[in-house]
């Protein structure tokens, strides 16, 4: 029995939303495609004139053991601040990029992966994806600058406090612009 190509065509569409509504599948498809549209999403730092410097560094986070981290210990260095989720497909695709920006330039640079799920969640994941990075959470509100709506939403402040980079979405971290904005950044002088 021959199939006609319009035949084969429905089956073909159908199938595909079958795919996208069940949910073990739905998950691992919206990553690929985030992670495919990482590659060109480009990040480009923020014009001098239009940076916010930021002035309060009044901010407590909770790292993985229970300890408070205190945002004034990041003043005066350079700072990567991404917010994300476990459930969040773009935060989910730009995690390896992300994981080997911090492999790369952790001595150099303070990284903060802040989320609001409870740390059995983020522990599980991050043993699951072999990842390393420390995940916090907030005990007190944010900066104003920093007060996310949405995620993934990546940050990087220089040296002086200023936010360079504001990104949402999924983004390739370890590009070579990436690279050589925060080589720039580390050797700046405040």
């Amino acid at each position: 029995m021959k199939i006609s190509k319009s035949k084969r065509n429905n089956i073909l569409f159908l199938v595909a939303i079958v795919v996208m509504i069940l949910p073990q599948t739905r998950t691992p498809i919206q990553v690929f495609f985030h992670k495919a549209f990482s590659y060109v999403n480009p990040v480009s730092s923020i014009g001098k004139s239009e940076q916010i410097i930021l002035t309060n560094y009044n901010w407590v986070l909770k790292d993985e053991s229970g300890n408070d981290y205190n945002f004034n210990k990041a003043k005066g260095r350079v700072v990567v601040i991404n917010f994300w989720a476990t459930w969040c497909p773009p935060c989910i695709a730009e995690m390896p990029s992300l994981q080997k920006l911090y492999d790369a330039y952790n001595e150099d640079v303070v990284f903060l992966f802040i989320t609001n799920e409870p740390k059995d969640v983020t522990s599980e994941f991050k043993s699951q994806k072999a990842y390393s990075f420390p995940v916090y959470q907030r005990r007190s509100n944010a900066p104003k600058p920093l007060i996310t709506k949405g995620i993934p939403r990546t940050v990087i402040i220089d040296k002086s406090g200023r936010i360079v980079i504001d990104k949402s979405g999924a983004v390739d971290w370890f590009s070579s612009s990436i690279k050589e904005k925060l080589e720039i950044l580390i050797s700046a002088s405040i």
